[in-house]
């Protein structure tokens, strides 16, 4: 049987789902020409604008909380696709086989926050969606600093870890805008 943490994860995952689609509809897999980097920068871009909106109370661009988590659930998945294919300097990905490595990165990214949801409790509901953004900028630089050594790491979890983390707390973001605690 469902929780209701999975029913409200697959809830906005699948709006996040739907949008990577119809970009990926528009665009193709352009993204496949992006470094990892380069998807760690756009990912920094978006959590500091989620800071921004949070801290000034007040976006002057038609781009809302809920928008800058969604790409940061989406720039995650692409940053896993890269990690795992390698970047290329074609968009040599047909859409079809980029919405299986989609599903099945989204699904990683489901199965590790249920285990950690389990050993928790539920603890991400008592916090607050800025706490999340925190988190996310956090990660983002643990990233470029595991990047920036190559990838390489003593006793840290690698940069596929991170973009996990990056996904599952803008997950929770978007529960705690969407649906409340």
């Amino acid at each position: 049987m469902m929780t209701e943490t999975e029913k409200q994860f697959r809830d906005v995952t699948g709006k996040c789902r739907a949008m990577f689609e119809k970009k990926l509809s528009d665009y193709g897999a352009a993204w496949r020409l992006m470094r990892p980097e380069s998807v760690t920068d756009q990912i920094y871009i978006k959590a500091n604008r989620a800071r921004s909106i949070e801290v000034a109370g007040v976006a002057l661009v038609d781009e809302d909380m809920k928008s800058c988590f969604e790409a940061i659930v989406n720039y995650g998945i692409i940053a896993l696709i890269q990690l795992e294919k390698g970047f290329s300097d074609t968009t040599d990905m047909p859409n079809d086989e980029a919405m299986d490595a989609y599903d099945r990165h989204l699904n990683e990214a489901l199965q590790l926050m249920l285990a950690k949801n389990h050993d928790y409790g539920e603890a991400w509901r008592q916090m607050r969606v800025s706490s999340y953004t925190d988190l996310i900028l956090m990660k983002i630089n643990r990233t470029k600093q595991i990047e920036d050594h190559d990838g390489k790491t003593q006793v840290s979890e690698g940069v596929a870890s991170n973009y996990m983390d990056m996904i599952n707390y803008s997950v929770f973001a978007l529960i705690k805008l969407e649906h409340g605690a």
